[in-house]
């Protein structure tokens, strides 16, 4: 979890109210982060992940005054028209296809504030953008800026420009090979011919996102009184809620919001929105899940408490709280503005006799097995999107969300094969053989409820300049003999597999999983330089068969 320092009085000042430090200790620890020192300068505090708006002064002071009753309710922000515009080329569709830009003018920046801006430019990199892989933020001083902007990609080796903090005027290679950023960052850029740049008017380069900002137009001092700020990725509402956080944090630095027009071919954005989204509350749901008996007038005021606001039964959502999916989150901030200390602790009016469940047993046995092997255990993501589905070459039918955020996940995975690929193409750079398993749940359509199964499945993936079925094969006489079962093996094509070096796995006559040699077509759809030999398996129905015998 991001630590994040914030200046006391600079704080204070926000809030509005200075309280005692035993006082302010308390508030702080009952809000839902983790105090980790508070003295007469600073306070260090441990933000959760899902709270990004709080990873600056302004949001976090916003979020703590509201939740001590000294400024509750939805905080209000302006945006006004610009008129300005950023295009976005068709070049940069498949390198980095979408940016959210915004302006702020009227600041007045100090060394402290531009410390303040920089601290939360890197915790969003760091959490919410995913080390910039998700999302990257650029922040310029607009007063050296001639509109429109271009965002746009060209030959790295064409583009030269003095990066941020660097003596000398570097190429886009270049950057990679020499520069700081470059060097931590340069990945992300990996096997792209052309590099994003967004470029003003006069043909100057503000900067070359995920990496650097141009020295020249790109740097933010305490001249600056007008900014011009863009986010850029892959997931157009991801970005969206990214600036939103930064623009709040600006406005409540004194800053007046602008609006801009993104132009992406014949479509046109606004951006930034700060209207709040409303989501239905049930009074009855919320009293449920918590064990309360909330009127309504009550539940509006904790609501009120947490900085949402309340309205014809709808919370009405901040734009900036980029973590509230579902009426349960709303609930959570419902149970710390009631707070935890005054929940009541009850005994259960039932007993039972508890016992270790034989599924989670026999997992548990596999993993310490395949761990003793060296192989190393992941955990990646129960969502999936379709491109990794079918870069895999699957022919599982995937479940998609009725109601998806964004399209990185949009679907519930049937398998655990694009996982396991995905931590390949994403650790090219560590050493060779990499050896990693995953036993986690899928989903398939099938008789249940909801018309949907769920499935505990074993994967495990050997990648080595030498790797083969053979590895897998010991692998999986290894698991079986734990098993105590017998198993064969049958020819079965499949299209993620290499024809006559995959298999199907058989016990008792029923199909169980497969393992084989990876496809070059799907090694070459995850950019994996090396052979990867896989297996699958479906761990419920060896469970069950354990139980059988």
């Amino acid at each position: 979890m991001p630590t994040i320092t914030l200046d006391r009085k600079e704080f204070e000042k926000l809030v509005g109210k200075r309280l005692p430090d035993d006082k302010l200790k308390d508030r702080i620890s009952m809000l839902g982060t983790d105090l980790e020192e508070v003295n007469s300068k600073e306070i260090l505090v441990e933000v959760f992940p899902d709270r990004p708006d709080m990873l600056s002064e302004q949001g976090f002071a916003r979020a703590f005054s509201s939740f001590i009753v000294h400024k509750t309710g939805l905080r209000k922000y302006k945006v006004r028209k610009s008129g300005e515009k950023v295009i976005v080329d068709a070049s940069v569709k498949e390198v980095r296809p979408f940016t959210a830009c915004a302006i702020v003018k009227n600041l007045k920046l100090d060394d402290n504030r531009i410390k303040q801006l920089m601290q939360l430019q890197e915790k969003l990199h760091i959490t919410f953008g995913r080390n910039r892989k998700k999302a990257a933020i650029g922040i310029y001083p607009l007063e050296r800026i001639k509109m429109p902007i271009t965002f746009k990609a060209m030959k790295p080796e064409d583009v030269k420009f003095k990066p941020l903090e660097y003596p000398k005027e570097l190429n886009g290679l270049e950057v990679l090979q020499l520069h700081p950023k470059g060097k931590e960052f340069g990945k992300l850029l990996s096997g792209c011919k052309q590099f994003p740049f967004f470029v003003d008017a006069a043909g100057k380069i503000l900067s070359m996102p995920p990496i650097i900002n141009s020295d020249d137009v790109g740097k933010v001092e305490t001249s600056t009184r007008e900014v011009f700020i863009e986010c850029s990725g892959f997931d157009f509402n991801t970005l969206k809620q990214c600036l939103h956080i930064i623009v709040a944090a600006l406005a409540d630095m004194g800053g007046d919001v602008y609006s801009m027009e993104i132009l992406d071919g014949k479509n046109k954005e606004v951006t930034p929105h700060l209207e709040p989204a409303k989501l239905k509350m049930d009074l009855g749901y919320v009293n449920k899940i918590l064990g309360l008996h909330l009127k309504e007038s009550e539940m509006k005021k904790l609501l009120e408490r947490m900085g949402f606001g309340y309205q014809n039964k709808h919370a009405l959502i901040p734009a900036y709280r980029a973590d509230v999916l579902h009426p349960v989150d709303v609930v959570e901030d419902v149970a710390i503005a009631y707070g935890y200390e005054h929940f009541q602790e009850e005994i259960p009016k039932i007993s039972t006799i508890a016992s270790e469940d034989a599924g989670i047993k026999m997992r548990e046995k596999i993993a310490a097995l395949l761990t003793g092997f060296g192989l190393l255990e992941i955990s990646s993501y129960h969502l999936t999107n379709a491109t990794e589905h079918r870069n895999a070459s699957l022919q599982q039918e995937i479940i998609e969300l009725a109601n998806a955020l964004n399209q990185d996940y949009h679907a519930l995975r049937a398998s655990l094969i694009p996982s396991l690929l995905k931590v390949f193409s994403e650790n090219k750079h560590h050493e060779y053989p990499q050896k990693i398993f995953e036993i986690a749940t899928c989903f398939e359509k099938g008789d249940s409820e909801t018309g949907i199964v769920e499935k505990k499945k074993l994967c495990v993936g050997v990648t080595s300049a030498n790797a083969g079925f053979t590895d897998v094969k010991q692998i999986l006489d290894s698991v079986m003999m734990l098993m105590g079962m017998k198993y064969t093996l049958a020819e079965e094509e499949a299209a993620s597999f290499i024809p006559g070096r995959c298999g199907k796995i058989l016990v008792d006559g029923k199909t169980i999983g497969h393992l084989g040699e990876v496809h070059p077509q799907v090694l070459a759809n995850f950019s994996l330089d090396y052979p990867v030999a896989m297996i699958e398996i479906d761990v419920d129905w060896l469970v069950k068969g354990l139980e059988g015998k």
